[in-house]
């Protein structure tokens, strides 16, 4: 059996991407860069042109109604279930100022039922919450009071906005409706029109459930008027200066403009889809709309003409359920039900738009996932492995970019950065449930549950990604599939330019316990047949994978068996049978995988070997000439849903200045991925772990890795996706530069005891924390003879030195002398020790060594083991009377002999 090898395998994570919005309010600053969002509980702060956290912040363990942001970023306000509303003040850090420091100014209690709808006025200083109960509240941020209380309202508070009303006529009249004036109704009017004359008059507009619309007057605190015409819930409100118009929107699928004069409708729009956000754009010429369909909306104010195309319906998940507007940087941001996040572009809206021609949708920048949902499989794609295709539990895949952020990109527009969103690959119209990718990178095959499999051509340098065939046969879902991973020769076309030549075949494994070879078409013009069908397993099928030669393939079963077959044919070569439960991957070893020794002895595997893993908590290697298990790796403890091989390192490591050659170290090495969330390196050859890897709190359903850097990627149930950087060259080099270290450390630290020096041999002890050296060290100053005139402990230099020590040091010292002050053969030279200390330093200083991390501790078993010490010098003391005496009675004999006979018997 071979030895275990001596260089350690690590791994770190170097980035992650996760979860940045899962439901709830989003809200921007008015330099379109800092996006905040609500993570169940928590608020994160991103940055839009660099993908970058800047904060997160912890919540009360309920899960936030409400987020607000100052247009400046100055403050943020969440209100959550819990009936608190919380105050942040938004600093940069000290240490980074590309982070942001939230302090907590204050926590309040605004309603009395959670908080449903807040905003925040242009200048940053008003907030207005709405609740459940059907008041509103205008507050002073800073100052964290209540400014207003309007009552009014029967239901829920929907929808919220500050505005400023221009000046009216003065000879403006306000009529009744249906019945006659009254002396007070007459002088509420003339109240009303002598608040619209003001030039400055601030507003706040209120949304209900029932579909009423009230304006606030927050000078003279009353309502000013009640518009009564939605008749659903009102998800959207906005005012125009320039036309002296308020826009509301409403699920009565309704978008209505109201005078600001005398606050009758202007105009009703049909839009036909339920409303969940309205604005105005271009001077309040244009209005936008977005709602259930999933499509951002552009109409004419004055026509109410929609001047944008028809759109196609979106499905269940892109219905849109907030939109904000960023004016700076021309785009506006759409929320979406699938909590993803689109910026379009509003830069084509210009004067031209408002012509009876119609113009085409808003053009998409970005698109950003705000949380991948269950990442089901995952690839690297491209030739040089720059995108990461995620199936994420939908039927589109999504294509993200592993390039570094660009720090110097000032616009969120059209920021391109680690985890960006770069391409949405649609067609299949159920969850897609496994991946596969040709040796190039540019073709991917996708199987999914509306039975059929897709191949994709990724011309990313072109931004081209084309469904290029659809494999349609399948009875039940495809949950396996595989293409080519061989290269072609280096000389060939193929090789020179992959995206001209797709894969020959393809493998698809379904549900419906059947395998079929497909033949690839040349052209996207020509059908896709199917070669050979072959009933596989008498259960669903988990896995398929191709020999590196490609003239045998593995299929894993949930009938807890893997077979072995020939490509061509179609025939089974053989049968893997040992796992106790469903077999969830299999994956062929490399070409140049050296030799592995079984259980039983050395066994030849020139045909191969193969990796399984299984529902049964185990991995098997397997060798192909006789189809046995030659190891089981056991130490998940939950079932292994993925496998593979690592590659073989680089031969030298460039972590440090002098690499050093691991590769003939290293033996062969495997990945698995269980249910229990962990990841874990194996040694193939002795069946030992060599790492566990823990960054996930759920299933790891997906893992791959970077052929070129080893970098490991998994993607789990929680919806992260960890990239693991392989640091085994950097560890190795690590520990060689500390042992060599240490070895130059001990050996000056010799040199100083022998030369006498005490004070750098007592500090250079105390720092490599050597209580060996530093106690043979206080031994033979305290055994000193004869010791120096006024010494404490024996050498006058060493009592300057304990006399002269820091804080951390003397903490150190006094750690050193309750282990020596616990051994009787010890305690000698630790009291002299303490001796000095308690003497040489004022009660105060060490009193304060007292109240640091464990000095109690210290401090008091100091004390108890003095106490003991001190109490048996006392015993023998106390005892010592014994001795005197029978020294006394020999005294006496021995004189008594003296005097007589001078015989003692």
């Amino acid at each position: 059996m071979s030895s275990r090898t001596d260089v350690t395998t690590t791994y770190e994570p170097e980035r992650i991407i996760q979860p940045i919005y899962t439901g709830g309010d989003v809200a921007l600053d008015i330099g379109g860069r800092i996006l905040a969002t609500c993570l169940g509980e928590e608020a994160l702060l991103t940055d839009l042109s660099t993908g970058e956290l800047l904060a997160r912040i912890e919540g009360d363990g309920e899960v936030l109604t409400t987020l607000s942001i100052c247009p400046t970023a100055t403050h943020l306000i969440a209100c959550s279930r819990s009936l608190s509303m919380k105050i942040y003040a938004l600093q940069r850090s000290e240490n980074d100022m590309s982070m942001i420091n939230p302090v907590l100014l204050r926590t309040l209690k605004p309603h009395t039922t959670p908080v449903i709808t807040a905003t925040v006025d242009s200048t940053g200083t008003l907030l207005a919450t709405g609740g459940a109960d059907g008041v509103v509240k205008v507050w002073d941020i800073r100052g964290g009071y209540v400014t207003h209380t309007f009552r009014g309202h029967a239901g829920v508070i929907s929808a919220l906005h500050f505005f400023k009303a221009s000046a009216t006529n003065p000879e403006h009249e306000v009529k009744s409706k249906k019945k006659k004036r009254s002396r007070s109704n007459l002088q509420r009017d003339e109240d009303m029109i002598n608040s619209q004359n003001s030039a400055t008059a601030f507003r706040l507009a209120s949304g209900n459930e029932d579909g009423k619309i009230r304006i606030w007057d927050l000078t003279k605190r009353k309502s000013l008027a009640v518009l009564d015409s939605h008749v659903s819930v009102v998800r959207g409100l906005e005012f125009s200066v320039e036309g002296n118009v308020l826009v509301s929107a409403s699920r009565d699928k309704t978008i209505i403009i109201w005078d600001a004069q005398t606050w009758k409708s202007k105009k009703v729009i049909p839009v036909l889809e339920g409303v969940e956000a309205v604005g105005l754009l271009e001077e309040g010429a244009l209005l936008y709309s977005g709602g259930e369909n999933g499509r951002l909306r552009v109409w004419d104010s004055e026509t109410g003409r929609e001047i944008t195309q028809e759109q196609n319906s979106g499905g269940e998940g892109d219905g849109i359920v907030h939109v904000l507007r960023n004016s700076s940087q021309n785009f506006l941001l759409s929320v979406h039900a699938d909590q993803s996040l689109v910026l379009h572009s509003t830069s084509s809206l210009t004067s031209s738009a408002l012509s009876s021609v119609q113009i085409e949708p808003l053009p998409i920048l970005r698109r950003i996932s705000g949380t991948h949902d269950e990442i089901i499989d995952l690839a690297y794609v491209t030739s040089d492995r720059s995108l990461l295709a995620l199936a994420t539990n939908s039927e589109d895949i999504r294509l993200v970019s592993l390039a570094t952020s660009n720090e110097n990109t000032t616009s969120a527009a059209t920021a391109a950065y680690f985890g960006a969103d770069v391409a949405l690959l649609q067609g299949h119209e159920d969850i897609i449930i496994c991946l596969s990718i040709d040796w190039s990178g540019c073709w991917l095959a996708t199987g999914a549950k509306d039975n059929t499999a897709r191949l994709w051509r990724i011309d990313h340098a072109s931004n081209s990604y084309q469904n290029y065939a659809t494999f349609t046969g399948h009875a039940e879902s495809i949950g396996a599939i595989s293409l080519l991973s061989t290269p072609p020769p280096t000389s060939s076309p193929e090789y020179a330019r992959p995206l001209d030549y797709p894969p020959s075949f393809l493998l698809t494994g379904s549900q419906d316990r059947t395998i079929k070879r497909w033949n690839i078409p040349k052209t996207t013009s020509s059908s896709s047949r199917a070669l050979y069908t072959r009933k596989a397993h008498d259960k669903d099928i988990n896995a398929l994978s191709l020999s590196p030669n490609s003239q045998l393939f593995a299929s894993a079963s949930q009938d807890r068996t893997v077979k072995i077959w020939s490509t061509e044919e179609g025939e089974v070569q053989g049968i893997l049978r040992g796992h106790k439960r469903g077999v969830w991957s299999v994956a062929f070893a490399p070409k140049d995988t050296p030799p592995i020794s079984g259980e039983s002895g050395p066994a030849s595997h020139s045909r191969g070997l193969v990796l399984t893993g299984s529902g049964d908590k185990t991995v098997k290697i397997w060798s192909l000439n006789d189809y046995s298990c030659l190891r089981t790796l056991e130490g998940h403890t939950n079932s292994v849903l993925k496998v593979l091989w690592l590659p073989p390192p680089s031969p030298t490591s460039t972590a440090s200045e002098n690499p050093i050659p691991i590769t003939s170290k290293r033996p062969p090495q495997v990945a698995s991925a269980g249910g229990d969330g962990l990841l874990k390196i194996w040694d193939a050859t002795t069946g030992l772990v060599e790492a566990t890897l823990d960054n996930h709190t759920d299933r790891i359903w997906a893992l791959t890795v970077n052929p070129a850097t080893r970098m490991l990627v998994s993607g789990g149930g929680d919806s992260v996706v960890t990239f693991w950087k392989d640091t085994s060259s950097e560890t190795a080099a690590k520990t060689s530069a500390a042992a060599t270290q240490r070895v130059e450390q001990d050996q000056q630290l010799q040199n100083y005891i022998h030369r006498g020096n005490y004070r750098e041999a007592i500090t250079l002890a105390l720092a490599l924390n050597h209580p060996g050296r530093l106690l043979g060290l206080f031994t033979s100053v305290v055994d000193t003879s004869p010791a120096e005139e006024g010494s404490l402990s024996g050498v006058k230099a060493v009592d300057e030195v304990l006399a002269s020590l820091s804080d951390e040091q003397l903490m150190g010292l006094l750690e050193r002398v309750r282990d020596w002050n616990t051994n009787a053969r010890t305690c000698a030279v630790a009291q002299r020790v303490l001796n000095v200390v308690v003497r040489s330093y004022s009660a105060e200083r060490l009193a304060g060594l007292g109240k640091r991390k464990g000095g109690r501790e210290v401090v008091e078993a100091l004390r108890v083991y003095t106490e003991r010490h001190y109490r048996r010098v006392e015993e023998l003391w106390g005892e010592s009377w014994v001795v005197e005496f029978l020294l006394g009675e020999m005294d006496q004999l021995i004189v008594g002999a003296e005097g007589g006979d001078g015989v003692v018997v």
